[in-house]
């Protein structure tokens, strides 16, 4: 696998200082949005963050590379964590610790990044600082651990890379075969360990095997986007025994059916993407 990253570094997330082409492409989560250059990173995400959470840490749980199409890219997730002492895009303070879940992936040409994607789970800091607006979590909404027996940086396996995104591109296929008639049809079970694990973002939570999911997340999820769309994908790899795939924005839907995480569908035609 031909990585063009510099020489004895496997990067991880603009958190941890990569070196951002001119003319980088940050696109983010509301209320940060997309931009360009290194000062609307600053200006935009990491000046908020750093006034909001001094001097938090980032901790990657999972950080993998692979190509997808144009270029090289890198995919990490794990958890800002740091004494929340100031508001942050309208989320009062706590004064204690918090721990907010991440999701990055990064685009490399000759040695920067021309392309970041991010995800921070800012419902979970809005309920862990008291002030979401809507139901409960439909599961627990637990600190993500990382993969079980995972142990630094795993070395490239092409055959296992490609097998891995073979069965996780499968799946994907499976879940486009939802026809508003049962679940079964998709055949999940099929892609699935009995005992897998699912963390969420927060609102949603975590669960525990298919029949935990299904009901936790899967039918409510179909229940109120029937129409949902997906396959708009960024990137897609496999790395080893790992899969990283994101989009922007992955999936296309409407709000139909009855209230999801709390919210009832709209009375006007809206789309959630």
């Amino acid at each position: 696998m031909i990585i063009d990253f510099p020489a004895g570094t496997i990067p991880h997330s603009i958190f941890a200082g990569a070196p951002l082409a001119p003319d980088h492409l940050l696109r983010a989560f509301h209320p940060v949005g997309e931009g360009r250059g290194a000062g609307f990173v600053g200006d935009a995400l990491l000046g908020p963050l750093g006034r909001a959470i001094p001097r938090f840490e980032a901790r990657a749980d999972i950080a993998m590379k692979g190509r997808w199409q144009e270029g090289s890219w890198t995919g990490t997730s794990g958890h800002l964590l740091g004494r929340f002492v100031a508001p942050l895009w309208g989320i009062p303070a706590t004064q204690r610790i918090v721990f907010i879940r991440f999701g990055c992936f990064q685009l490399w040409r000759a040695g920067e990044v021309t392309e970041t994607l991010l995800l921070l789970d800012l419902p979970s800091l809005m309920m862990q600082a008291g002030v979401w607006p809507l139901a409960p979590a439909m599961g627990p909404d637990s600190m993500a651990p990382a993969p079980l027996g995972l142990a630094g940086v795993w070395p490239d396996d092409i055959g296992e890379s490609a097998a891995s995104l073979a069965l996780v591109e499968g799946m994907i296929n499976g879940l486009k075969k939802f026809d508003g008639d049962g679940l079964a049809k998709m055949g999940m079970t099929d892609f699935w360990t009995d005992e897998f694990w699912w963390y969420g973002p927060a609102p949603i939570g975590s669960f525990r095997g298919h029949r935990d999911y299904e009901r936790g997340h899967q039918l409510p999820f179909l229940t109120a986007f029937p129409d949902r769309v997906g396959g708009n994908h960024r990137a897609r790899f496999g790395d080893g025994m790992f899969v990283a795939s994101t989009g922007w924005p992955s999936i296309a839907a409407t709000h139909k059916g009855s209230g999801f995480m709390g919210s009832p569908p709209p009375t006007t035609r809206s789309r959630c993407e």
